[in-house]
């Protein structure tokens, strides 16, 4: 560990909870159907979000005194999940990657928790970057619109970007990704577009994180975290895991290519890194169960 949390020993008497066990079902079925990017948690209903009830640069006044409230909340929240351990960083490796960045970037991390986002965020505050730089996060449309309670109001207010199923709220929201990008700031994605509790692998990639790259000449900073059983056992009955976060270098686009192209060599190189790190931490060869397109799937194409 490097001094976050206390983690004292509890011992592991808890009955596996019904609901994760269930969860770890559907995952082990999602990935022998090749079906990555269906989500296993029961996610609220999506509302529609509608341009004109989305301030994506928090431009309005009303808009900064909530997106100021709630980081402050937000703040308290992150120390007390670390204080409690309810969230474990063991390890944070390759910070100059994130430090060497001067202009907007994209960071892309894998996705098999809600906490990790907070991992990311106590990273990212960890870098010279952080004092000049925004960390905004790309959410889906339902956590926006319909999320109920605490998580709800950081959702709507600690700097994120809801994707929409409007057209006219996803013109909008291009047109505030350009901006942020060209003011230097970053802004977190998780292209696997699915959340696998404890899922070790990574996913295959989707393309958008990748086009939004490419059309703004921005690089991607690749994250994978790895994790590993701490000795706590959480509500659930299954130990807590601790987390190392591995930043990766930067993947530049290449100015003399297309931006179709671009997206395409920087998707592929992120799989190729994450799965570099994956192989090396726990020492074992990327396989899924997958039981068609194998090589397709290994391949994160």
């Amino acid at each position: 560990m490097i001094g976050f949390g206390k983690q004292e020993e509890v011992k592991e008497e808890v009955k596996k909870s019904k609901a994760r066990l269930e969860i770890l079902r559907k995952i082990e079925q999602l990935e022998k159907q090749g079906k990555f990017d269906v989500d296993t948690e029961e996610d609220p209903p999506t509302r529609p979000l509608m341009a004109r009830n989305i301030d994506y640069l928090r431009t309005r006044n009303y808009s900064k005194i909530k997106t100021l409230l709630a980081n402050r909340v937000g703040e308290t929240y992150l120390n007390s999940l670390l204080k409690n351990d309810k969230l474990l960083i063991k390890d944070i490796k390759g910070l100059e990657n994130i430090d060497t960045v001067k202009s907007g970037a994209i960071i892309t991390c894998n996705h098999f928790n809600p906490y990790d986002c907070f991992a990311i965020e106590t990273t990212y505050r960890k870098t010279l970057n952080s004092k000049e730089k925004k960390l905004y996060k790309v959410i889906r449309e339902g956590n926006y619109t319909n999320f109920p309670g605490l998580y709800g109001f950081f959702f709507r207010n600690c700097d994120t970007l809801p994707l929409s199923s409007s057209n006219r709220t996803m013109i909008k929201f291009m047109k505030a990704v350009d901006t942020i990008l060209k003011n230097g700031d970053f802004i977190l994605m998780y292209p696997e577009q699915s959340l696998w509790w404890n899922y070790k692998k990574p996913k295959p990639l989707k393309n958008g994180a990748y086009k939004l790259a490419a059309r703004n000449n921005v690089p991607i900073i690749p994250i994978f975290i790895t994790m590993e059983d701490s000795n706590i056992v959480g509500k659930d009955g299954f130990k807590i895991q601790e987390y190392t976060i591995n930043i990766e270098q930067p993947i530049y686009p290449n100015k003399n290519l297309s931006e179709g192209i671009n997206a395409k060599n920087m998707k592929e190189k992120n799989f190729d890194v994450w799965k570099n790190v994956y192989e090396d931490f726990y020492n074992i060869s990327l396989e899924y169960t997958t039981e068609n397109a194998m090589v397709k799937v290994i391949n994160g194409k």
